[in-house]
């Protein structure tokens, strides 16, 4: 057993001792292909939403229970809407967040080409509409020039409609600063239905409670612009939409007619130094939770990119023309990952290592060969000493010689797969040690 370990530790120390500069370029290449490796995605991140009765929060909360699955844990953290949502995605606050469309416009500057300004953020593409509905008492109205003089719910500070709203309200000259509340949702929805205001802007999708209650308030009727076209011209982050008539309720025939409203979408923000493994997780569980169709959508019309904002990522563009990533389609999240990554990793090294291997056992063998060869060198010039130089009261030295290349082929540490060059060493050593007593007989 001894001599077989022993055996075994000869042949790994000439292994060692032949390929060490191919263990070398090897570790070389090793250290400069982690250069390129992506770290392992994080387990917590943060996500900025909404309101916690709103929909950004609640869509939030379903992302966060679908990673879970592979082990993320999404942090949802409440807003006051989108504006706050994207002061925190700049401030490193979150790294994802939901920002309502026309929140960012482009510099006065931008060229109508040029790629939009990132501002350390990318976009993960729109994920749902957010329809504006006017809601309002009195006389039908179906301009927003309409609402001059009347006390309006508009949002409160912060949020994506407030912006929105301002926006629509300055551009149709109407003097908003004096008769605005600073009111959203169902706050808004029992002001308008007590006729405390006038009319209220809502953004929320069709079944949020909030639009179902006002669809089914006696008194309060929806806006149908008029001048859709012309708003989907003028702002392009806003969407020309028809809800049906009867869609809402088909019994009560409501609403009466086709009703046009306008919609922006909401987008999925992420900072650029977001892991591409996460932003790929983020888009299947986007198309879980928005692609199902609804009033105003198609199914897996949703994630998409809509809303030029923000530079879409290059992981999303890559997932709207393929889809997932070959290894998350088929293996874990985590095993996914770290394919992906010994992959990057490892190829570029065996690349490296596959013609470095095939001169690896030449230079082995070589390597064993040359301790025996060089024995033959000495062996070699002894026999052309007996042949050509012949002299009796040398006969001790020659012996010595021989007996000396005897006893170093006997120790010669080689491999078991070379050890019968060893054994034809020796025999070629009593070989001339006869050709050495022929010569002492005959002489």
């Amino acid at each position: 057993m001894m001599a077989k370990i022993k055996a075994g530790l000869v042949s790994l120390r000439d292994l060692v001792a032949t390929a060490w500069w191919i263990f070398l370029i090897a570790g070389l290449g090793f250290v400069v292909a982690y250069q390129f490796v992506e770290p392992a995605p994080p387990k917590h991140v943060v996500m900025t939403a909404g309101g916690e009765s709103g929909a950004y929060y609640q869509f939030a909360k379903r992302y966060a229970a679908i990673l879970a699955r592979d082990g993320i844990t999404l942090e949802v953290l409440p807003s006051e809407g989108s504006l706050q949502n994207l002061e925190r995605l700049k401030n490193g606050e979150a790294q994802i967040g939901f920002i309502q469309g026309g929140v960012i416009e482009p510099s006065p500057e931008a060229e109508i080409d040029q790629e939009p300004e990132s501002h350390g953020l990318l976009s993960l593409g729109s994920m749902f509409y957010e329809p504006v509905w006017v809601f309002y008492r009195g006389k039908t109205i179906d301009r927003l020039t309409d609402l001059q003089g009347k006390r309006i719910a508009i949002g409160q500070e912060g949020s994506g409609i407030r912006h929105l709203a301002q926006r629509l309200l300055d551009d149709n000259e109407v003097d908003f600063r004096s008769n605005t509340v600073p009111i959203s949702g169902l706050d808004a929805a029992e002001e308008l239905q007590q006729g405390r205001i006038d009319a209220a802007f809502i953004i929320a999708a069709e079944h949020a409670p909030v639009v179902q209650v006002l669809l089914r308030s006696p008194d309060v009727k929806l806006m149908s612009f008029s001048q859709s076209f012309a708003y989907e011209r003028r702002y392009p982050f806003l969407t020309r939409l028809t809800m049906p008539k009867g869609v809402a309720d088909l019994v009560r025939d409501f609403p009466p007619e086709d009703t046009r409203v306008l919609a922006p979408t909401a987008s999925l923000v992420v900072s650029e130094d977001l892991h591409p493994a996460l932003q790929n997780l983020l888009l299947q569980a986007a198309r879980q939770v928005h692609g199902k169709p609804g009033f105003f959508q198609t199914a897996n019309e949703f994630p998409a990119y809509m809303d030029g904002m923000l530079p879409l990522s290059s992981e999303a563009e890559r997932f709207f023309k393929s889809g997932p990533p070959f290894l998350q389609r088929y293996l874990p999240f985590w095993l996914a990952v770290l394919v992906d990554r010994l992959f990057v990793l490892l190829l570029p090294v065996i690349a490296l290592l596959i013609p470095l291997m095939r001169v690896a056992p030449a230079l082995y063998s070589w390597r064993v060969r040359s301790k025996v060869f060089r024995c033959y060198g000495e062996l070699k010039f002894l026999e052309d000493d007996l042949k050509n130089h012949f002299d009796r009261e040398r006969l001790p030295e020659y012996r010595s010689r021989l007996d000396a290349l005897d006893e170093e082929a006997a120790e010669l540490h080689v491999p078991l797969g070379f050890t019968d060059l060893v054994y034809t060493l020796r025999e070629h050593v009593n070989l001339v040690r006869r050709i050495l007593d022929k010569k002492e007989r005959g002489a």
